[in-house]
């Protein structure tokens, strides 16, 4: 009886110990989080400064201010749970307060209803940014930092798009005319972003997506360097050599740096955002480098 008393105490202990290796990110006040908002961005948008009626530049709102105000980023309690409303109708992010690198990050997200211009005709999209540096604003929407997306989009979870002067190698189908390329961990490794011949987007190899309003589980493992997207626990994307091009042209890795959540015209619902850090590539995913 006792032995089998310690035992249990011995396996409570160990699930406990796995189980704290999971850190929380998300609570009631966004105490983790800084928040960046840009631009109501126009069905007209080209990538240029936004303006006034007079043709003044338009600032944009900035960082950690604005969204008491506008509400883009808002933490609501659901069955005694944490879950963040991005309301999309702004531009920006909230973004991880500390750097990270060598993580496991695991999320659950829903879309809402809400759509804004410019995407009130396109699908619903968003982002997770991943090994984000630098300042806010750098690519093409002037609203994120430098850095590797998980693009979060109705059809789309799972897809590569590069942010800024990024860069990477993916696993994927080489494109042809007017295709792109698809992820395939059959593949050999295509590069991808700045300073290559493919800019810019993968798509993931399947859609995993569950139907409108249920919640999707995705998750990013990255290690030095080598990174998986997985969408409702199917890896979708096998990607590795992430860096990015200075503004002297020079080649420089891209392995750690904050965790980004894009507000992008799209209402989305996000809970039980959860971090772990890794001393390794899990050894089941580990051959998908090879």
């Amino acid at each position: 009886m006792k032995l089998k008393f310690l035992c249990c105490s011995i396996l409570l202990c160990s699930y406990s110990v796995a189980a704290a290796d999971w850190q929380p990110l998300l609570d009631k006040n966004l105490s983790q989080w800084d928040t960046y908002l840009s631009y109501k961005h126009k069905e007209s948008y080209d990538g240029s400064v936004p303006k006034d009626e007079h043709g003044n530049p338009i600032a944009p709102i900035g960082l950690n201010t604005g969204n008491e105000v506008h509400k883009v980023f808002t933490v609501q309690e659901e069955n005694s749970e944490p879950v963040l409303r991005v309301s999309g109708e702004i531009y920006g992010a909230v973004t991880s307060k500390k750097s990270y690198k060598n993580y496991h990050l695991k999320l659950q997200f829903r879309w809402g209803e809400k759509k804004w211009p410019p995407r009130l005709n396109k699908l619903k999209d968003s982002g997770i940014l991943y090994h984000a540096t630098g300042e806010h604003g750098q690519e093409y929407f002037r609203s994120w930092m430098l850095s590797q997306e998980f693009q979060i989009m109705e059809g789309h979870n799972g897809d590569y798009w590069q942010q800024a002067t990024s860069a990477i190698d993916i696993r994927a189908y080489q494109p042809e005319f007017i295709m792109n390329a698809v992820a395939d961990e059959t593949q050999p490794f295509i590069k991808v972003g700045k300073g290559e011949e493919l800019q810019g987007f993968v798509l993931r190899k399947e859609n995993h997506e569950k139907p409108a309003g249920q919640w999707n589980t995705l998750e990013l493992i990255a290690f030095e360097g080598q990174s998986l997207h997985i969408v409702n626990g199917h890896v979708v994307m096998v990607l590795r050599n992430s860096r990015y091009v200075t503004p002297e042209g020079k080649i420089e890795p891209l392995i750690e740096g904050k965790i980004q959540l894009q507000s992008e015209a799209a209402e989305l619902f996000y809970k039980g955002i959860l971090i772990k850090p890794l001393e390794q590539m899990p050894a089941e995913y580990s051959k998908l480098f090879l």
